[in-house]
């Protein structure tokens, strides 16, 4: 069944030109990636699909009833609505009843008042009638494995990170045939990650989504839509089938053009002998040289490469002793000892929240040790590619922010390259170079930061969540940079990929500052890790990811009880009897396979049936566990 179809779809901004004659269809239960260099219009042609932006020109027919549910990079949050109350700001009917209930709920629970009594139980009768309990039910859950706990907190108290994660659970949840995700990866960790990809693989509908994470695509995705220069290309499949067919296209196209080229030298070299084009055959060969001098349909790739010197590393690097690190009594590095090598490639990997950062932080003198030292070699010059962009004055052009750090670079073979010419290569061509960065994308942004940082010709480089907004081809480019790069590595990042790419060395954060350091890449430390059976701890309380705070007062313990909702206890009565069911019908189904052995038509439909009981069961287990964690507080709290 087609979703939706796009037809002749063009969109300009001033005199950019992004997408132009764009034509697509999306069918049911496709799951879409779409990649791109940044700036080609990607984010712009979710945007439109979603009805988020309009056109320049072009038709769009959506299929009736197809509800479209779309994730933004920057979504709108209301800073004074808790996280229960922002998920269920959906637009949909679903959405909008369970909303409404919350707010009535609450609303009772601060002042009792028979009116909104009423109002509850009509909300009650509708949640009833469209079967509603499980999908607030469900909001909870997802809210848990995206790491967020406290569902009555405010969002102006939450984290960026954390507020993108409330609108990620507020997208997975809502009903609909198509999900549309601008970059749902960005801000989780990698168990989270985990997690996100085996819950779209069991999504029902269709997904369309902007993700640079390539195992991510890999494993989500059969299909790859690719925007290059205004131009959609759609291959079938996942991202490895997509790197085959991309390499078999443009093998193509450039066997296209070298015979073009070699026909037209011929007709070139028969114009010039001059011939005389007196008779018709003669008139259609010269219009054929002219056809094929104006005709190029082939462009090469533009190549991102870095190819820029480093500074002379000495003997003494970075001799790490003793350090630890607390904040408002948490601890988030705990006596970590250790001297880097030249041959370091290091990635930090570990949940959100335990302090990754800090450690880059504290390597880049932006922060003191509590205690311990970190000592640094004479001759080392680091180089930090944070995530703050807030530096980036708006107003200032692109080259005036290179030139700003140096005019030229030498490269690794001697020869220096000028800032314009830098900026070339890493894709910024002479229009996009004196354009103001406050008009540039965040991917653009972000790949301006990396050449700044670059320039420096760094010989200890600090990466901090590199990936997050470059683009496949910029971040190949910066893993083939760093094959070649003459000094030590230390990156914060969830990309698998990257990871595996460019790490010898992993620095795992396992809870309360404690921190482990394996040998190899990231795939060696998820072996390791499964085969000793290692998980991590976690704070007794969150750790917000944002700038510590001066501590808080604590409230009376009264005003903190806990206690369950009336949905929730409403639920807790009822879930082992729900859990019992699910489980006798799963029994029944597994003697129905045995029964239709050879109905291979009734066999798919058992196991399809199945395999949806079973989700539902997983659901409730993890329910189950939350509300006995729950109880056991209460009966705690009324103990003590």
């Amino acid at each position: 069944m087609n979703l939706i179809t796009l037809e002749n779809i063009s969109k300009s901004y001033s005199e950019k030109k992004l997408l132009e004659d764009i034509s697509l269809g999306i069918n049911d239960k496709e799951k879409i990636g779409l990649i791109g260099v940044n700036g080609t219009g990607k984010s712009t042609l979710l945007k439109i699909i979603a009805g988020a932006e309009i056109p320049d020109d072009g038709t769009i027919t959506k299929a009736n009833k197809v509800r479209i549910e779309y994730l933004p990079q920057n979504p709108y949050y209301d800073e004074n609505a808790t996280v229960l109350e922002q998920v269920f700001k959906g637009t949909c009917e679903e959405m909008k009843i369970i909303g409404d209930y919350q707010d009535v709920l609450d609303k009772i629970n601060k002042s009792y008042d028979e009116k909104l009594n009423d109002r509850l139980l009509k909300l009650q009768e509708k949640m009833d009638a469209l079967n509603l309990w499980d999908l607030e039910s469900s909001a909870k859950t997802v809210l848990t494995k995206l790491g967020i706990k406290d569902f009555n907190q405010k969002v102006k108290e939450l984290s960026g990170g954390q507020r993108k994660r409330v609108s990620l659970a507020s997208a997975l949840i809502t009903p609909c045939e198509l999900l549309i995700l601008d970059e749902p990866t960005n801000h989780l960790d990698n168990d989270t990650i985990d997690w996100l990809e085996t819950y779209l693989n069991s999504f029902k509908g269709s997904i369309l989504m902007i993700t640079h994470d390539r195992y991510f695509l890999d494993r989500v995705t059969n299909r790859i839509l690719e925007l290059d220069k205004g131009i959609l290309y759609s291959y079938e499949g996942n991202y490895s089938v997509f790197l085959e067919k991309k390499m078999n296209r443009l093998q193509l196209a450039e066997s296209m053009e070298a015979k073009r080229q070699n026909l037209l030298k011929k007709e070139l070299a028969w114009v010039r002998r001059g011939a005389k084009a007196r008779t018709t055959k003669q008139k259609a060969r010269l219009q054929r040289f002219d056809e094929l001098s104006n005709k190029n349909d082939y462009t090469p790739e533009d190549k991102l490469e870095i190819s820029v010197g480093s500074s002379r590393l000495g003997k003494k690097i970075i001799e790490i002793e003793n350090l630890s690190k607390s904040f408002d009594g948490r601890t988030f590095i705990d006596n970590l000892d250790y001297t880097l090598a030249r041959t370091d490639r290091i990635g930090i990997v570990g949940r959100n929240g335990l302090g990754k950062s800090t450690l880059i932080r504290l390597l880049n003198g932006e922060l003191k040790p509590d205690s311990g030292t970190i000592s640094i070699g004479e001759t080392v010059k680091i180089g930090c590619f944070n995530q703050d962009t807030s530096k980036m004055h708006p107003e200032m052009r692109a080259i005036d922010y290179i030139k700003e750090e140096s005019d030229y670079i030498t490269t690794a073979d001697g020869h220096k390259i000028t800032a314009s010419q830098m900026c070339e290569k890493f894709l910024f061509n002479g229009t996009l170079q004196y354009t103001h960065i406050k008009n540039l994308s965040g991917g653009e942004k972000r790949r301006l930061q990396l050449l700044r940082v670059l320039m420096m010709a760094p010989n200890v480089l600090l990466l901090d969540e590199p990936t997050n907004d470059l683009d496949i081809d910029t971040l190949s480019r910066l893993e083939d940079y760093l094959d070649d790069f003459n000094g030590v590595l230390i990156c914060v990042s969830h990309d698998r990929y990257f990871l595996d790419r460019v790490c010898n060395k992993i620095f795992a954060y396992e809870g309360r500052g404690k921190i482990n350091i394996y040998t190899g890449n990231y795939s060696d430390y998820l072996d390791y890790r499964e085969q000793e059976n290692i998980e991590f701890e976690e704070f007794e309380d969150k750790v917000k990811e944002e700038k510590p705070k001066a501590p808080k007062k604590e409230k009376p313990k009264a005003k903190n009880k806990p206690k369950f909702s009336y949905n929730e206890q409403r639920e807790f009565d009822t879930i082992d009897e729900d859990i019992e069911k699910l489980e006798d019908k799963i029994a029944s189904l597994e003697e129905d396979t045995s029964k239709y052995a050879t109905d291979f038509t009734k066999l798919q439909e058992i196991m399809d049936e199945k395999t949806k009981l079973e989700n539902e069961l997983q659901v409730k287990y993890e329910r189950w566990e939350y509300l006995n964690n729950l109880a056991e507080e209460i009966a705690n709290w009324s103990n003590n």
